[in-house]
């Protein structure tokens, strides 16, 4: 009767160490269930992340898609030019409306009409109350990074060549003489990651070279004497890979200034 049960102690003991080496209690089924999924972002109706940026720039797509509102009253108060006055307008997005043209070009009757975000079809549809009706001996066009951004919705490479093409012909159809520029470099976009835009921007600036020298506009080219190993805007040249900082200002100011004269030349 002692050996019996000596025998099953024995056994029970066995069970229960090798309980022990696998881990887990006699019984005791492993556990199986799949970790929760991290919700997806909210987005706004247009696609973009759910801020206060995106809900305020969707907003103002709705009631005022070009924008026109932003430089009315400034335009109607600014009168023509003087007879011999080389007035010269400044057409773009954040690019232009952050450069401060009163201190990169003092005494100059150089006026800014860039508005940050902007793609070139809202700038097709200001083009006449912004630039022509100030009656500027030339205007200067940057624009194009925010249509590769989507700013506004997906846009073709053509799509964005014709508005380009429809400035230029506003222009010249009004006197005004053309300077384009080319887009900045740019490797990625802040409020936009993962577009990989550095490819597209190179094609943009192929064809905006090729249409000006056609057409007899002048062309200046920021891009080649800006752009990183990456085709990028470098650190020490932007805060944030698209927007140029003071340095970046100080090398498009003597680019800028012989296209204008160049234009006026023409």
């Amino acid at each position: 009767m002692i050996r019996r049960i000596s025998l099953f102690a024995i056994a029970l003991a066995l069970v229960l160490a090798s309980a022990r080496i696998s881990g887990q209690e006699p019984g005791v089924k492993p556990e199986t269930s799949i970790p929760a999924q991290p919700a997806a972002p909210k987005l706004t109706a247009s696609g973009h992340p759910d801020n206060d940026f995106w809900r305020e720039h969707d907003r103002q797509m709705l009631f005022d898609f070009p924008w026109l509102a932003r430089y009315r009253d400034a335009d109607a108060k600014l009168g023509p030019p003087a007879a011999d006055e080389n007035r010269v307008v400044f057409m773009g997005d954040s690019i232009t409306e952050g450069w401060k043209l009163e201190e990169s070009f003092p005494g100059k009757p150089y006026i800014n009409r860039g508005i940050s975000g902007q793609t070139t079809p809202q700038m097709v549809l200001r083009f006449h109350q912004d630039v022509v009706n100030l009656k500027p001996k030339v205007v200067v066009i940057l624009g194009g990074i925010n249509d590769i951004a989507a700013n506004t919705g997906p846009i073709s490479l053509e799509d964005t060549e014709n508005n380009f093409k429809a400035m230029t012909e506003i222009a010249s159809a009004n006197q005004i003489k053309v300077v384009l520029c080319s887009v900045l470099p740019a490797y990625d976009f802040p409020w936009s990651p993962g577009m990989q835009p550095a490819p597209k921007v190179i094609d943009l600036n192929k064809w905006m070279s090729s249409f000006a020298a056609s057409k007899g506009y002048v062309y200046v080219d920021y891009y080649a004497a800006m752009k990183d190993n990456r085709g990028g805007l470098p650190s020490n040249l932007s805060r944030d890979g698209v927007h140029p900082n003071a340095a970046g200002h100080a090398i498009m100011e003597p680019i800028i200034a012989a296209g204008i004269q160049k234009a006026l030349a023409q």
